[in-house]
C-alpha cells in the first residue's frame, strides 16, 4: 500500500504524538505522526475525522508522510450545540473567518478561549465545535480561524479552521 489513501481517523492521540487511519480500501492501520499532521496546520485531529495522505512502506508498515485533506467526523443525529441555537452548516459557512490565537484550551473541562485579532474580547470554543471542526485538542498559542457567532454569553466559535487550511482557502 502506497500512494494517496482516503478513509478515517482510527484515533490520535496528541499527547502521545500520534495515531492510526483505516483506509476504506482495508488493509493494516496507517501510521498518522503528530509531525505529519503539523505540517498540515493542526495539532490534532478528532477521531473518526475522514482524511486523504500520502503513504509510503516502511519496515514497521505504512505510514502517512504527507496529509492532503481532513473533513471533520459525520454529525449526522448529534445534538444541537445548545448556544449555536438553529444556525446551520450553510449559515456558519457563511461567516467570516477572523484569525485567532488559542488562551488555552482544557479537553476535560470541555472548553476554552482564543482571542481574535484586534478585538478585546475572548472568544469561547466549545469541545463539541472543535470536534465537528475536526479537531480534538487546541495547544496555547496555536494560531486558527475561526467563524464566530454572538451567543447568549458572548462571543463564541460556531467552526475551528487550521491557520493553514484557511489561508490556502482564501487565494
Amino acid at each position: 500500500m502506497a500512494g494517496r489513501i482516503t478513509g478515517r481517523v482510527k484515533w490520535f492521540d496528541p499527547a502521545k504524538g500520534f495515531g492510526f487511519i483505516v483506509s476504506d480500501e482495508g488493509g493494516p492501520d496507517i501510521l498518522l505522526h503528530a509531525n505529519v499532521l503539523r505540517n498540515f496546520g493542526q495539532g490534532s485531529v478528532a477521531d473518526s475525522s475522514r482524511i486523504t495522505v500520502m503513504v509510503q512502506q516502511t519496515a514497521r508498515g505504512a505510514q502517512a508522510v504527507e496529509v492532503l485533506e481532513i473533513s471533520p467526523p459525520e454529525t449526522e443525529g448529534t445534538a444541537p450545540i445548545e448556544d449555536l441555537g438553529d444556525s446551520d452548516p450553510e449559515e456558519i459557512a457563511a461567516l467570516p473567518l477572523e484569525p485567532a490565537r488559542v488562551k488555552w484550551f482544557d479537553k476535560v473541562k470541555g472548553f476554552g478561549f482564543a482571542n481574535v485579532f484586534s478585538r478585546p474580547e475572548d472568544v469561547f470554543i466549545h469541545i463539541e465545535v472543535l470536534r465537528r471542526s475536526g479537531f480534538a485538542d487546541l495547544a496555547p498559542g496555536e494560531a486558527v480561524c475561526l467563524r464566530v457567532i454572538d451567543g447568549k454569553r458572548g462571543r463564541m466559535a460556531a467552526q475551528v479552521v487550521s491557520w493553514e487550511t484557511a489561508t490556502r482557502t482564501r487565494h
